[in-house]
């Protein structure tokens, strides 16, 4: 299988332009394509500021950021990926969402292109057979924020090769990323222990023993951890959330991955974290 060279994203959102924006400074050439101009124009903004924030901490250049932008092109229709050598599906976390690009990308893609999933929880196995290339299908889960975080989960389908695992796991080296090869389950290795743990903070939340100030402080001093479970369930999205939840407790029949009611409540009252301005806090 011959090297990666033009990444195409589907999807232009936070994991989108964060993937494109990892890709382009790596040296390679993005397709980023989206439904909407104003969601493309919106992520080449973000892509934009997210340089210059990098530029101020000297860590590159003006030059640096202007070939990076260079490198991206930007488009609404999926006939910008002709050039592509793998593309990347990095749309809502919705499963006939997801099923219902990857069959245009099927129908459209010369046959030796990958195609890949950025999803947090969907079985790969499931995605990949709904295509005509199972055998060139993986999942590649990149963390939020994609430019900053180091790891990529390569998940394994039933059917995916050795040759498309080995060159996507060198493509995530290329991106100064670490891959970990996972088997395919719901939420597969990190999620599987995150999403659980957010949801019991809910429960702890719902069950008035403590503050949310006072959950994310005990967990941050207590446990190390970098941001508490609520504070990151606003960065991560609290739709997300709860759709990563329902996906557990569909695929393991197990009462222990039930979601926390109040938890499905915030979702139904819109207040998705920081990208609506209101979740657990208010931004």
């Amino acid at each position: 299988m011959s090297v990666i060279q033009t990444v195409g994203i589907v999807g232009s959102g936070t994991m989108g332009n964060g993937i494109a924006q990892a890709c382009a400074t790596s040296g390679l050439k993005v397709v980023m394509v989206d439904i909407a101009q104003e969601a493309i124009d919106k992520a080449m903004k973000t892509i934009s500021g997210s340089l210059d924030r990098l530029i101020k901490k000297e860590k590159i250049s003006e030059a640096d950021k202007e070939a990076a932008l260079a490198r991206i092109t930007a488009s609404t229709s999926y006939e910008a990926f002709k050039q592509a050598d793998i593309v990347i599906e990095a749309a809502t976390e919705n499963e006939p969402v997801k099923l219902k690009i990857l069959k245009q990308l099927d129908d459209m893609l010369a046959p030796d292109v990958i195609l890949a999933s950025n999803t947090s929880s969907i079985s790969i196995t499931k995605l990949a057979a709904s295509t005509q290339r199972a055998d060139r299908f993986i999942g590649m889960h990149f963390f939020n924020p994609v430019p900053m975080m180091a790891l990529v989960e390569l998940i394994r389908g039933l059917q995916t090769s050795d040759a498309t695992h080995d060159a996507v796991r060198q493509l995530a080296t290329d991106l100064g990323k670490t891959p970990i090869t996972v088997k395919n389950a719901p939420g597969f290795v990190v999620n599987r222990l995150l999403v659980p743990m957010i949801n019991e903070a809910f429960f702890v939340l719902a069950e008035g023993l403590a503050t949310p100030e006072e959950i994310d402080e005990g967990m941050k001093l207590g446990c190390n951890h970098p941001i508490g479970p609520l504070a990151l369930a606003d960065l991560v999205g609290l739709d997300v959330c709860l759709a990563v939840m329902d996906v557990y407790f569909e695929g393991f029949a197990d009462s222990k991955y039930r979601a926390c009611p109040l938890l499905r409540e915030m979702v139904e009252a819109g207040w998705l974290g920081r990208k609506t301005g209101r979740g657990v806090y208010t931004y």
